[in-house]
């Protein structure tokens, strides 16, 4: 296996040949405009690609064979998750990802276009201005978190009474704190049909909120603070799907609260 992955990975030109013929059938000339290969550059690593059953020649054309469409499958997932990491590589490094549940984590190259929203230092204790006007211009939001902003619970009941649906998951601790110091809030809160509140009692480590509009993810330290400052943001339908997927997951582990 190690001389295949080899075959593979050690040859920028040959994986940019996998992956350029995933798209449809490419002659040397084709090869030349796209790639700006030679063809004395690349003939050398197309026999190599044809001799371990990757490609293959038919009137002129090269295309994949059946397992090359495989194989340049996963390289292509792979690139495209490394992108993500890369692109990012100071949150990813800094950060504890171990409560995104694993198969999610596996699917990161799906937040392939994000930035991050780094709030200053004199935001830390304010709800962040660019998160506000987000959830102001959704229909619809789902939100996870662990703690208790204070500003939170009567923005989450303003939304509700303006007929915004609202979905929140909290933890046990996160609940018991609302229940003791928003006792009111929360009981109008859990009076709404668009309303819906749920509690779970694993220890998530992170807060997101997932609307039909953007999603925001922060994450804790490795230490175990968590990070107000930093927020992964997109717009991009896939990483909203991706989100509301993460939503679903707490959610199916979670006790909805019906009443107090």
């Amino acid at each position: 296996m190690q001389d295949f992955l080899n075959i593979i990975s050690s040859s920028d030109k040959r994986k940019k040949i996998l992956l350029s013929l995933q798209d449809d059938p490419k002659t040397l000339g084709d090869f030349r405009r796209t790639l700006g290969f030679t063809s004395t550059g690349m003939l050398p690593q197309i026999r190599i690609l044809k001799e371990r059953n990757l490609v293959k020649q038919d009137d002129g054309q090269y295309t994949l064979t059946e397992i090359g469409q495989v194989v340049a499958g996963h390289l292509q997932l792979l690139v495209e998750t490394l992108e993500v990491v890369e692109k990012h590589e100071e949150f990813w490094r800094e950060h504890d990802v171990g409560a995104i549940p694993f198969p999610l984590l596996m699917r990161i190259s799906e937040l392939d276009d994000t930035r991050i929203i780094d709030n200053g230092i004199e935001e830390l204790f304010e709800p962040h201005k660019e998160f506000i006007e987000n959830i102001l211009n959704s229909k619809k939001v789902m939100g996870i978190s662990p703690i208790v902003h204070p500003n939170y619970p009567e923005f989450f009941l303003q939304l509700a009474e303006r007929g915004t649906e609202v979905s929140l998951i909290l933890t046990r601790k996160a609940f018991n704190k609302i229940e003791k110091e928003y006792n009111d809030m929360l009981v109008r809160g859990l009076s709404f049909k668009n309303g819906s509140l749920y509690i779970s009692d694993e220890d998530i480590k992170l807060s997101c909120a997932i609307t039909d509009v953007f999603l925001s993810i922060s994450l804790f330290f490795k230490n175990g603070v968590f990070d107000s400052s930093k927020d992964l943001v997109s717009f991009d339908k896939p990483a909203l799907l991706w989100g509301e997927e993460l939503f679903n997951y707490f959610k199916e582990r979670s006790v909805k609260a019906e009443s107090l």
